[in-house]
């Protein structure tokens, strides 16, 4: 039969976007991790199931941050940006994820 799990409609919406930043591509180059923004309820599991699901990769581990928003001015008045979650998914060895599109 197929290898396609039965992947719930939380897991696939738990994950945002990927975080395309200078820090990110260092750590994916170095230790084989992606970085993604996710949903601030989501769990490891949920991530998990997502990026397999999606990706059609091997996940080894999935660790979750929570991002505090940055504090901003605009004049004589003060404001803050959300608050988020981002993840950092270690893919098994031989795995990797092409943003690219190649």
């Amino acid at each position: 039969m197929s290898d396609v799990k039965n992947v719930s409609e939380k897991s696939l919406q738990s994950v945002l976007a990927p975080q395309i930043t200078e820090k990110a591509t260092m750590v994916a180059d170095k230790f084989n991790q992606v970085a993604f923004k996710v949903a601030q309820n989501a769990t490891k599991k949920d991530v998990n199931d997502a990026i397999e699901a999606m990706f059609k990769v091997e996940v080894a581990a999935v660790n979750l941050l929570n991002m505090n928003g940055k504090t901003k001015r605009a004049g004589r008045s003060f404001g803050k940006r959300s608050d988020w979650k981002k993840a950092y998914v270690s893919l098994k060895p031989g795995q990797e994820i092409n943003f690219t599109g190649e």
